[in-house]
């Protein structure tokens, strides 16, 4: 390697990510002008400064996606298909600038950054394929000459809250499938990857995904308690969307229950392995590994 080229590596390693917070899809600054910084678990040197929301910066993120919802939720299903479909397209062109972002936010190794952009990109197109897709039902009646029927329709605002360890895919369910049922959704974005769910939320904004139906949220890990109060309390928040910890589950379903808000919740596991007597332990090692 040349000393430009080996120059060009090392600066671009040392160069500080930058974020903002994403309301009616434009990006800006936290109320107060705050950020927080993400150090490398590696190095422990800053490699993200991201701004820091307030409670207010979180109310105004769900105002703005209750106000797109009433549009977007009478959207076309081809129009919802449409905008995911494209994005998992420009989320593909994205891979490289998101494996420096999991490398440098969450120590990621290049295959593992790389596979979640796949399995994302999937995602987004699996879930294109059900906006037509969202059915109801006819239910048998006693009464002569009446029809009774379920009819589907989007709740209103989503809160989806992710982990960091699946940055970009489990991201990319949380938004998904909420957007594509033609709900609005509020993303708190991890603490811990903002820069790498920054991107993810780009790819769908450059796709032509309307303003406001897609707001992004980070913020001091000190902040959390009072943003998600915010954003749990909102009128418009119809149902919560939280994966990570146990702890952190029970504190958030204690929340929701205090509103009579749904909540689903992934929450910590065991990922337990069987390897049997025979197995290639090397190979069973890989495996455990990966």
């Amino acid at each position: 390697m040349s000393t430009q080229l080996a120059n060009d590596a090392t600066a671009a390693t040392a160069a500080t990510l930058e974020t903002q917070l994403v309301i009616d899809n434009a990006s800006r600054a936290a109320e107060n002008g705050a950020v927080y910084e993400r150090r490398s678990p590696t190095t422990g040197q800053v490699v993200t400064r991201a701004a820091a929301a307030s409670a207010a910066d979180a109310i105004a993120a769900a105002d703005s996606a209750q106000a797109a919802f009433v549009k977007w939720s009478r959207s076309a299903p081809s129009e919802r298909r449409r905008v995911l479909l494209k994005a998992a397209d420009i989320l593909e062109t994205k891979t490289p600038a998101i494996i420096e972002a999991m490398a440098k936010e969450v120590g990621a190794s290049t295959l593992w950054a790389g596979f979640n952009v796949f399995l994302a990109a999937g995602l987004f197109r699996e879930a294109a394929g059900l906006a037509t897709q969202i059915q109801g039902e006819t239910i048998p009646t006693d009464k002569p000459d009446t029809l009774s029927m379920t009819v589907r329709q989007p709740v209103g605002v989503i809160l989806s809250i992710v982990p960091w360890n699946g940055p970009v895919v489990l991201a990319a369910r949380a938004i998904a499938y909420p957007i594509v049922c033609g709900n609005s959704v509020v993303f708190r974005a991890s603490e811990t990857s903002p820069k790498t769910h920054a991107l993810l939320a780009e790819a769908l904004h450059e796709a032509g995904l309307p303003a406001g139906v897609l707001n992004v949220v980070t913020n001091d890990p000190d902040d959390a308690p009072a943003v998600i109060d915010a954003l749990i309390g909102h009128k418009a928040v119809r149902r919560i969307n939280f994966t990570g910890s146990t702890r952190v589950g029970r504190i958030i379903a204690q929340k929701a229950a205090t509103h009579l808000k749904r909540c689903l919740l992934e929450l910590g596991g065991k990922s337990p392995l069987v390897v049997l007597d025979d197995a290639d332990v090397d190979e069973a090692v890989n495996a455990a590994v990966f």
